[in-house]
């Protein structure tokens, strides 16, 4: 079982060299000692992603030669991850690897975490405001928000964005005549990101926004809604039924659907914000002949599905084993009294510093290449993802 889980180790962990994984019974305590204790804590186990990230992280981890205590904090509950915050620290963990709820609710038992000198991971979500927190591992989400913005750009073409200015006027509901100014060439987009509690989406929508914001400033991209900030694209805890209700208000405003006015493309963070706006396109009578372009992140099994039904264009595949693998590498590191190998000293200030970050390279998944991405990788089966 060890040489598996570190042959699994060395397969994920695509941008570490091997001489830098930790092998099994390397954890600093030593073969005739007690283990060290490594706390990692993650939001919820309603969510796939984080059920992957918290079994990867435990397996590598044990391999690794460590003890592992591992807690979900229910369906995204602050105060219980404050208790169990609390809990690691009492109970002998050596070193906290944390994928908060809410990045700005955590400084107290973070402050408790300092003063024991117990060093602390961010674990994909930096945790701000707290000067306990002495690393940050995620992945490139800038660069997250740049492919799903570009991946808009390359599948709306725009090869004819000089068209005139024209007044549209509609009335599916009698009580309801929706009019307005656009290019006959224009195309209609909303928004959607995800917790306002989570960093990661200035990021996503910073990334987005840069490859979409000239084409939003020229005329060739249209938001009805004129919802184009952060707080009013903002989903909280990513929550599906919130992005559908808020999907269906859009439609119901702005009168989107098949036979109303056209909505071309959807800009979505992540994909079970994405699974929540499918749902409501598709109560709206739309059909994958004519779906908008709807973006994702996570690669879910949900969304997977949706993928080939054509109720999803594309997700981010971010593969959750490499950066476990890559948090094994900088706990072992760090017991050890070893720098960890860090990529990124500019980017991630908490409100306190900038946080030294190790970024993993996320990657554009598609129905052209899911199967060496997903499939061949042993990231998940045929099977189970296919509708």
């Amino acid at each position: 079982m060890v040489a598996f889980a570190l042959a699994f180790i060395m397969a994920a962990c695509n941008s570490a060299e091997a001489s830098d994984l930790p092998s099994a019974g390397t954890g600093p305590s030593g073969a005739d000692q007690p283990r060290v204790k490594v706390g990692v804590l993650m939001p919820t186990k309603n969510l796939q992603r984080w059920n992957q990230d918290g079994d990867n992280m435990k397996m590598l981890l044990e391999a690794a030669g460590y003890e592992v205590d591992l807690m979900y904090s229910g369906n995204n509950e602050i105060p219980l991850q404050v208790t169990q915050i609390e809990d690691m620290i009492s109970g002998g963990c050596k070193i906290l690897v944390i994928a908060a709820i809410d990045g700005n609710q955590l400084s107290s038992p973070l402050r408790q975490a300092k003063d024991a000198g117990i060093p602390v991971i961010a674990y994909d979500r930096l945790i701000m405001n707290s000067d306990a927190v002495s690393y940050y591992a995620t992945f490139d989400n800038f660069k997250v928000g740049e492919f799903q913005g570009q991946f808009i750009v390359d599948q709306l073409g725009f090869e004819r964005r000089d068209g005139p200015l024209y007044i549209e006027t509609y009335s599916d509901d009698p009580d309801i005549t929706i009019t307005v100014e656009r290019r006959d060439t224009a195309f209609n987009i909303e928004f959607f990101t995800g917790d306002p509690g989570d960093n990661n989406i200035n990021f996503f929508f910073g990334g987005a926004m840069s490859k979409l914001r000239p084409y939003i400033d020229s005329g060739d991209l249209i938001v009805p809604s004129g919802q184009t900030s952060i707080s009013q694209c903002a989903i909280e805890q990513w929550n599906s039924e919130k992005s559908q209700a808020r999907m269906e208000n859009l439609i119901l405003a702005q009168g989107y659907g098949p036979n109303g006015r056209q909505l071309d493309a959807v800009l979505s963070s992540n994909d079970s914000v994405a699974q929540g706006i499918a749902a409501a396109l598709i109560d709206a009578g739309y059909t994958k002949d004519d779906f908008p372009i709807l973006t994702g992140q996570d690669c879910d099994v949900a969304s997977m599905k949706n993928m080939f039904r054509g109720y999803q264009q594309m997700s981010i595949f971010k593969d959750t084993r490499t950066l476990a693998a890559r948090v094994v590498t900088m706990v072992d590191a760090i017991l050890k009294g070893i720098e960890p190998e860090i990529n990124d000293t500019e980017t991630y200030n908490n409100g306190t510093g900038v946080i030294p970050a190790y970024l993993c390279d996320p990657v554009v998944c598609t129905p052209d290449n899911y199967k060496a991405l997903l499939i061949d990788s042993g990231y998940y089966t045929e099977d189970l993802i296919q509708p």
